[in-house]
């Protein structure tokens, strides 16, 4: 693509000076999160699916060294040429990677290394986005860049607390956040009722109005036959009548591949749950917790949101049927702003709730190209479309998910078994 016009060079300064904003604000947030973390905390990897904070600050980093100022910044050089390695993650057309499950074995480089990695980065690309060497398809990179930035601050959070449950001190991340729910949310959760929305052929997938990841497009319609939806999230009141009525213990209600997986983990709650003195309490960011009977479950997986919906007479929606329902609702909610890391009780009102934020609703829908796909060419593409397969959708951003990042037609996607993620339950019929 050409560099910008001359008469174009007024709209393009405004959005080169928006983005670089918004750059200063989320790099800053991510290193906000881990204000609170020793050395140590950054430097350990619980299991192979969790990476380090340390690799999560030094990814990002490398990102943006990567796909923008490697070839879009003129005599930009690398803070150290052995982080090409280190710092990939699965850009197999970039080159070499190091092991994932091995992250948490790099002590060194050590966290102020990172830091100053992260500092290098940050004053090239303000260089860059004050040269005249700015193009159009270097700032769709940056913007791509930003929303690469808030997954990563999410799964600092996730990776974090998956973390911090492994130690028996019950180590707290946050001492300041109250256990207590957001003013406007009640804290009792209001009766379940069903939406029901007509047969229709509908649209779905972005309007090309703002960003989105590919995987969002092409937008494109669908029928979908009538049904009914939830009007609010499940709670830990009602997944505990599933466990105290042998839901763990009844193959009936699994389909086989999750029952292996059960037998072989021996779940019997959700993640993260424990029974103490006859009741269960749950570790979460601000340590442990009892279980609150009207906040939303989570940390359960596809496997088990599937075994409870089937106990409860209904079924998963369909990624198509949630976004029907939900494209009108706004992206409000318990988000990671609220600082709360924790699903709150659903509010009072009519109509569906719990839309966005608290916990990522899983659909039954496998994670699969929408009609047309086609993904960015060269190694930045392999960001999604690589991953369609033996993947499962969820809706709808979490407590740990950053507001501005959540949308109607975001599609998150995790294997069905995953459980540290703040994945929870809505049910359709």
């Amino acid at each position: 693509m050409a560099t910008i016009a001359p008469r174009e060079h007024g709209q393009a300064r405004r959005r080169i000076d928006a983005l670089l904003q918004r750059y200063r604000e989320l790099r800053a947030a991510t290193v906000a999160l881990c204000e609170s973390l020793s050395a140590e905390d950054c430097a350990l990897q619980s299991m192979p699916d969790a990476s380090p904070v340390k690799w999560h600050l030094a990814h990002t980093s490398w990102f943006f060294e990567t796909f923008l100022l490697g070839p879009h910044a003129p005599g930009y050089r690398q803070f150290d040429l052995r982080f090409r390695v280190l710092y990939n993650s699965y850009y197999v057309g970039v080159g070499e990677r190091h092991p994932r499950p091995e992250r948490g074995l790099l002590s060194r480089p050590g966290l102020e290394e990172i830091r100053a990695y992260r500092a290098h980065v940050d004053r090239a690309v303000e260089g860059w986005a004050e040269s005249r060497a700015v193009r159009n398809d270097a700032l769709d990179v940056l913007e791509l860049g930003l929303h690469h930035e808030q997954q990563h601050q999410e799964l600092i959070l996730t990776d974090l607390k998956h973390l911090l449950s492994r130690n028996p001190l019950h180590p707290v991340y946050r001492a300041g956040v109250p256990h207590a729910p957001p003013p406007a949310a009640s804290h009792s959760a209001p009766p379940l009722s069903w939406i029901e929305l007509p047969s229709g052929i509908r649209e779905i997938g972005h309007d090309s109005a703002g960003f989105c990841f590919d995987n969002e497009l092409p937008r494109h319609r669908v029928f979908v036959d009538g049904f009914r939806l939830a009007s609010r999230l499940t709670t830990n009141a009602e997944y505990l009548a599933f466990m105290q009525d042998g839901g763990y213990e009844r193959p009936q209600l699994w389909l086989s591949d999750g029952w292996d997986v059960c037998s072989a983990q021996r779940w019997s709650a959700p993640l993260y749950w424990e029974r103490e003195d006859g009741r269960w309490r749950a570790f979460t960011l601000r340590g442990m917790a009892d279980v609150a009977p009207d906040e939303p479950v989570c940390h359960v997986s596809y496997y088990e949101a599937d075994a409870y919906a089937r106990w409860a007479g209904a079924r998963l929606p369909t990624e198509a049927e949630w976004e029907v329902a939900a494209a009108a609702a706004p992206a409000r909610g318990n988000f990671a702003e609220s600082q709360r890391f924790h699903p709150a009780p659903a509010g009072a009102g009519p109509g569906l709730q719990q839309a966005f934020g608290d916990v990522w609703e899983w659909t039954g829908s496998a994670y699969l190209a929408y009609p047309g796909y086609r993904p960015a060419a060269g190694a930045v593409g392999e960001y999604n479309g690589k991953f369609m397969v033996n993947q499962f959708v969820l809706r709808g951003g979490s407590c740990a998910t950053p507001q501005s990042h959540i949308r109607a037609s975001y599609r998150n996607f995790f294997a069905p078994a995953a459980r540290w993620q703040f994945s929870g339950i809505r049910l359709a019929r």
